[in-house]
């Protein structure tokens, strides 16, 4: 049994995550920032606020199996009324922040003799879609830190990244609100429906246990077929 860190583990896709890690008898540090959430079986909660200057893992064990950094935003909007500075805040967020969290724990990740980091971009980085220029910016810097930091940490650290399509999460509530919403998203999708976390985590399950030993720097789809079937 593993011991994994997920950074944004109280909702969403890294609570998803959590739960089936620590199901699976593995033992999770989950972190939350806003709303606390109480320790369960095999799991530990944290608060960390990934936009402080100093991240502070102290409450980590000396060794983790791996990491998985979960936090994001969504916000759609035209590239003419989005302010530079809003990409500045995105780019803390989803890049600056899993860098600082993968500093944080490299030590400990060293310390395992075959790590895992997952981290997450957008099918939107592959296709274009409209007013997704803030999301894809970001997520596009994190795919290429997916291949450079493969090839930086391997043979000992595996760093993969999942570019899912839309899910139905509480980060996409706005965009899945009405059933006509729901409905219209799903048929975008030759799989004919929108994601769901238990998606994304069989995938983060795979990417962070042995099962994957032989698979790095690879950004895995899990999309409905969005980016690879055209009807």
């Amino acid at each position: 049994m593993g011991t994994y860190l997920v950074v944004g583990g109280s909702s969403g896709i890294g609570l998803q995550v959590t739960q089936q890690l620590a199901a699976a008898g593995h033992t999770v540090y989950a972190t939350y920032n806003t709303h606390p959430i109480e320790d369960t079986k095999n799991i530990q909660y944290h608060h960390l606020n990934v936009l402080e200057e100093n991240i502070n893992v102290d409450f980590l064990p000396s060794s983790l199996e791996g990491l998985v950094y979960c936090p994001g935003a969504i916000s759609l909007r035209p590239f003419n009324r989005i302010p530079s500075e809003d990409f500045l805040k995105d780019y803390n967020l989803q890049v600056v922040g899993a860098i600082k969290i993968i500093q944080a724990v490299l030590p400990k990740l060293k310390e395992s003799k075959n790590a895992s980091i997952v981290l997450f971009s957008t099918v939107a980085v592959q296709l274009g879609l409209n007013f997704h220029s803030l999301v894809a910016s970001s997520k596009g810097a994190i795919e290429g830190l997916t291949k450079a930091l493969s090839a930086e940490f391997a043979p000992t650290i595996r760093v993969n990244c999942i570019a899912p399509s839309l899910t139905d999460t509480p980060l996409a509530a706005n965009l899945l609100n009405s059933d006509q919403k729901v409905e219209a998203n799903a048929q975008r999708h030759p799989l004919k429906r929108v994601g769901t976390t238990l998606d994304i985590a069989n995938a983060v399950e795979f990417l962070l246990t042995d099962k994957s030993s032989w698979v790095t720097g690879q950004i895995l789809h899990i999309d409905g077929g969005m980016s690879a079937v055209k009807l």
